[in-house]
């Protein structure tokens, strides 16, 4: 997708309230939804995000996830600057990031970074004020007081009715789930409601400028924080540092290890909305553990 510098030019003059000229436009690869740009400019180096297919809310709610992030100031995150449409696209303009070198405390500051945000964040419901997205996906927050009401309600039961309606999944899959419910009180330990990233993996977070941990592309709520440990295992790529780091500052339940696949249930039911069922086999695995 070739964008020009005027395009960007009126972008960021509409809002930034100034003029800006605009030197150049590098693409950015690796993300699957939206069209990425590095953007040099007479007043410095934006990140832009833009897409055609998506209305403003996805990248809205991108940005709220940011400020929610970077409020809480534990863990660096790219600061928010616009979102907005422009000639029926999308866009979204973020701080540009220079990444460095990582520092040789980089796990450690990232592990006990990630436990401040979840000792130190809490809210009174599991939840959020505003629905997002994981990936393209809506990611339905409505608030609940209990932890395994709105993780069967607002997590797996989304996405397996998505997965049924799509035909990944039979109806076996929906009465085996129904008996796996019924499993899960004995199973998951109440943890409060910890501000979360919500789709920590090893592709959404970075090396600063200063050599840094930090994190991009939230989809935030407030959860059980084991979820969130949980999905950094699913596809590898943070360090034993990491976990060593985030364990000591703040420990986890017995026997965590144990849950961590019960909770990837939900990104492996993302994954097959969003990719199809060669992903099914996590959730399969699973099942047949429990029901």
């Amino acid at each position: 997708m070739h964008i020009h510098n005027e395009t960007v030019g009126d972008i960021l003059k509409n809002s930034l309230k100034e003029e800006v000229k605009v030197f150049d436009i590098s693409p950015i690869s690796g993300g699957c939804i939206h069209h990425a740009q590095k953007v040099r400019t007479d007043k410095g180096l934006y990140f832009i995000k833009i897409n055609k297919s998506v209305d403003e809310n996805m990248f809205k709610t991108e940005f709220s996830g940011l400020q929610l992030l970077e409020k809480a100031n534990e863990i660096d995150v790219p600061t928010p600057i616009a979102f907005g449409t422009y000639h029926n696209q999308a866009y979204l303009i973020l701080e540009f990031i220079e990444s460095q070198y990582r520092k040789n405390d980089f796990w450690l500051d990232f592990g006990h970074s990630l436990a401040n945000l979840h000792r130190n964040h809490h809210n009174d419901r599991y939840g959020l004020s505003y629905n997002n997205y994981i990936g393209r996906l809506d990611q339905i927050n409505d608030f609940h007081e209990d932890w395994l009401t709105f993780f069967i309600e607002r997590r797996l039961e989304v996405q397996l009715k998505l997965a049924y309606d799509n035909r990944y999944i039979d109806r076996s899959y929906l009465t085996r789930f129904k008996d796996f419910y019924k499993k899960l009180p004995d199973l998951l330990p109440v943890e409060p409601p910890s501000l979360l990233h919500g789709d920590l993996w090893s592709g959404n977070f970075m090396t600063g400028n200063e050599g840094q941990p930090v994190i991009i592309d939230p989809a935030v709520y407030y959860g059980n924080r084991e979820i969130e440990i949980s999905f950094t295992q699913m596809f590898g790529g943070f360090d034993k540092l990491f976990y060593d780091s985030y364990f000591e500052a703040y420990p986890l339940a017995p026997g965590f290890d144990n849950r961590v696949e019960i909770y990837n249930i939900y990104p492996h039911l993302v994954h097959v909305n969003m990719f199809g069922t060669s992903y099914l086999g996590g959730v399969t695995s699973v099942l047949r553990k429990y029901t």
